[in-house]
């Protein structure tokens, strides 16, 4: 059971390590657009990236896919920056005019572009044991606990700036999504010139 607590913790600290906080700004953007009525939508993209973030992790630790550990932290806030224009370009058109399957795809990959970035740092810590099986579950239960609570927070906002604040949706989409891309554009110049 120690061992449970130990990469379900992991996983819980990856989400919510403030110092990398990449994975956060990433889900803000993934639901900025939604609000509780859509619970399903969000729960299912929530756990899509939590399963492209583990079988990315699977592929990684057992050596199927290797690559740069470079062009990863390239892609990574690429992938926020690339959400973001979504959410803005969108912003204030009506739910069903989106398609669900390209969201639902692109979700699954962005999931497996963040959990390569993970995979050295998982590899080390899990060093020691026989089989990576169990532990990757473990870790993927701690990050889809992580990844709800961070939705949630997110949602609760959503739902006082405007409920509350009166503030619309699309000002709401158009805010959070500008505000990630203003923090995410230095990070994603800093990884380009590590290039």
């Amino acid at each position: 059971m120690s061992q449970f607590w130990l990469y379900f913790r992991l996983g819980l600290e990856h989400v919510l390590d403030w110092q990398a906080y990449d994975h956060i700004l990433f889900l803000i953007v993934l639901v900025a657009a939604y609000s509780f009525t859509s619970w399903k939508k969000i729960v299912w993209l929530v756990t899509l990236f939590t399963l492209g973030h583990t079988l990315a992790l699977f592929l990684s630790v057992y050596g199927i896919v290797k690559v740069d550990p470079a062009w990863v932290e390239l892609l990574i806030p690429i992938t926020i920056l690339v959400t973001a224009l979504y959410n803005i370009l969108n912003a204030g058109r009506k739910e069903r005019n989106k398609n669900p399957n390209l969201l639902y795809f692109t979700t699954i990959f962005f999931g497996l572009i963040h959990g390569l970035g993970f995979s050295s740092y998982f590899k080390m810590v899990a060093s020691n044991i026989d089989s990576y099986f169990l532990p990757l579950i473990e870790f993927a239960l701690g990050i889809e606990t992580a990844q709800i609570t961070v939705v949630l927070g997110v949602m609760i906002l959503a739902f006082i700036a405007q409920n509350v604040f009166q503030v619309s949706k699309r000002d709401w989409v158009l805010v959070v999504s500008s505000i990630v891309i203003g923090i995410i554009l230095p990070i994603l110049q800093e990884n380009f010139l590590a290039i």
